[in-house]
């Protein structure tokens, strides 16, 4: 029989849905024998309950359930002898009026995905980087690793606290006269002019001897993470109880060696240096470049967007900020009243961007190769001491290789809009791209 469908507005539809009241029944009563073969009740022994006891206890529930597979059935029966993609969940109820004799009828109102009009990508303008790992970055990154590997040794008492030395402290602060939770510590340590204190601190403290003690104004951000003093000045009390002078190791056979690379020379440790920077490059580069192709593809499609679709993006938007605030140790996060809309622009870009890139995908053939797949797992690998094992640990589970495959079809997209859209390159450096600019 021939499915009416009648549209709402834009992409909500609804459809009535006729059950035969007969068959209903039929499938109630089948439902209710098998639960007598196996009911349990005082007074009767197993498998001998009478049906109309077992009917008046659990009839309701019964019809309940087979009411909802039935009208389930019959909506997934109608949508599909209509063509229709249906976005979310239907809402459905037992329709107003008079039904025919014999039937139940209910109305199930649900949206459809919409139609998705690509552009002319030739329209659209995309900024490509490029970025290179010079000898520079190769020294700052020799430089961090020395000073992952620094030693300390205490200064003399004449000598003043200087960039890079480690300093033991007492301080408290007050604010209005009064000591603050968490502004007051003894033997403190911290590393001058490393960022590691706010920039009055450091500031106060350059320059100190050992034993000395100075005064001095704090002014807090208004971003600060401690609420009770953001953007609040504090008087801080700062006496120096140590100071100890940073040697950093020399670049030599030995702390080559420290490192674990294979052949022990400078040469070999700033070649494995530069190889591990130029995949990093490759995937920042990458990362940004995808995005500014993912932002000239939704730039030119037309489409409408499914609330059902934009609001079930919400709710994982929200349950994964409320993970977050859990794992960072806040009380009650699950409970935490966490304004849905602020994730109501996301929510719609991750909406839109998925339902452009699937047409794209679609229309172009663009689903990732298991030789893409093998490649992109081969390339992730590579960074690590056994590459083969983790190899072996995306193939050997499917949801993991589900989420490579996922780079690998936006990979695909990613070159399959460069190819069209009026591309202009631009070098960025190295200190920009890792955002150390």
């Amino acid at each position: 029989m021939a499915v009416t469908v009648e549209t709402l507005e834009k992409l909500e539809r609804k459809i009535t849905l006729s059950l035969p009241l007969a068959a209903i029944q039929t499938e109630v009563d089948s439902r209710l024998k098998k639960v007598a073969r196996t009911v349990k009740m005082d007074g009767f022994r197993p498998g001998k309950v009478p049906m109309n006891v077992v009917a008046q206890r659990y009839g309701y529930s019964v019809q309940y359930e087979v009411l909802n597979d039935k009208v389930g059935e019959a909506f997934a029966k109608a949508v599909n002898e209509a063509g229709l993609r249906v976005a979310g969940q239907p809402r459905i109820s037992e329709k107003e009026g008079a039904a025919a004799e014999g039937e139940a009828q209910f109305d199930a109102i649900f949206e459809v995905f919409p139609e998705v009009k690509i552009g002319d990508l030739a329209a659209a303008a995309v900024e490509k980087l490029t970025a290179e790992v010079n000898d520079e970055a190769i020294d700052k990154t020799v430089d961090i690793l020395r000073k992952q590997r620094r030693t300390f040794a205490q200064r003399p008492a004449a000598e003043a606290a200087v960039d890079g030395d480690r300093v033991t402290v007492d301080f408290e602060g007050k604010i209005d006269g009064e000591t603050f939770a968490g502004g007051k510590a003894e033997d403190f340590q911290f590393l001058v002019g490393e960022g590691q204190m706010l920039k009055e601190f450091e500031d106060a403290v350059r320059g100190m001897k050992a034993g000395e003690s100075k005064t001095f104004p704090l002014a807090f951000p208004e971003d600060y993470h401690g609420k009770d003093v953001a953007g609040k000045t504090a008087d801080f009390l700062v006496t120096v109880k140590k100071i100890e002078a940073a040697n950093l190791p020399a670049v030599d056979e030995a702390f080559v060696k420290s490192l674990g690379i294979a052949d022990g020379t400078v040469e070999g440790l700033r070649a494995d240096i530069k190889k591990n920077l130029e995949r990093e490059v490759k995937f920042r580069v990458q990362a940004r470049n995808k995005q500014a192709a993912m932002d000239a593809l939704v730039s030119v499609a037309e489409l409408e967007l499914p609330k059902a679709s934009v609001q079930a993006e919400v709710g994982r938007l929200l349950e994964g900020a409320r993970a977050d605030l859990q794992q960072r140790g806040i009380k009650d996060a699950a409970k935490a009243e966490i304004p849905e809309d602020i994730f109501l622009p996301q929510a719609e870009r991750r909406v839109r961007l998925g339902l452009v890139v699937a047409e794209l995908v679609k229309a172009n053939k663009l689903e990732a190769t298991p030789e893409q797949l093998k490649a992109h797992v081969d390339e992730l690998a590579a960074s690590y001491e056994k590459p083969e094992d983790v190899v072996r640990w995306y193939f050997g589970d499917r949801q993991r290789l589900a989420e490579v495959e996922a780079v690998v079809i936006e990979n695909n997209v990613t070159e399959f809009v460069l190819g069209k859209a009026k591309v202009s390159d631009k070098a960025v450096s190295f200190d920009e791209l890792m955002g150390q600019a």
